[in-house]
């Protein structure tokens, strides 16, 4: 494998570890929200 290939794998790595990370906090956030509406909004 070149260096090319070496870099383009690790950028790889980080863009996924990134996605994972926004998915994550962003289904936490959303349940949240649902759950503070559920609280707040429904009588």
């Amino acid at each position: 494998m070149s260096a090319v290939d070496s870099k383009d794998f690790e950028e790889h790595r980080n863009t996924y570890a990134m996605f994972l990370g926004l998915t994550k906090w962003g289904t936490i956030g959303i349940a949240l929200l649902l759950i503070l509406m559920r609280i707040f909004l429904v009588h």
